[in-house]
């Protein structure tokens, strides 16, 4: 592969993520005051977790987040998209939407509480233990 306008060519080692850097810190900017907010890197894109409840992906400089009841009544009219191939609907948030900060920490707040915990890992057991 060749480098494009002086960007290196995308290796494994460093995977071209469409989510830009100043994306992301603006989101976390918006949402930071959320008590036990994080995100990972997931499929080349962001997860953003509540209470460790993994309740939106960031993809394409997009916020994707988990349908909810309590998330469709807090939408006036929710837009739906898909953060990547094969993935079920997501509420779709531009990130222009991301502007009312107390809208958007509600929003995420909410659904965060209508999610059930995730199930706990079973651990990994060594090959020949």
């Amino acid at each position: 592969m060749t480098p494009i306008a002086g960007k290196p060519a995308p290796t494994r080692s460093n995977p071209a993520m469409s989510t830009r850097p100043e994306t992301l810190a603006f989101l976390l900017d918006q949402i930071g005051a959320l008590p036990a907010v994080r995100t990972r890197r997931m499929f080349g894109e962001y997860c953003v977790y509540l209470d460790d409840k993994p309740t939106a992906f960031v993809c394409d400089d997009q916020l994707f987040v988990k349908v909810t009841d309590v998330g469709r009544a807090l939408l006036a009219q929710p837009v739906y998209g898909q953060p990547y191939p094969g993935a079920k609907d997501y509420f779709l948030l531009r990130p222009d939407e991301w502007e009312d900060r107390e809208a958007l920490c509600d929003l995420l707040t909410a659904t965060a509480q209508a999610l059930p915990l995730p199930k706990p890992r079973k651990a990994r057991h060594k090959a020949g233990a």
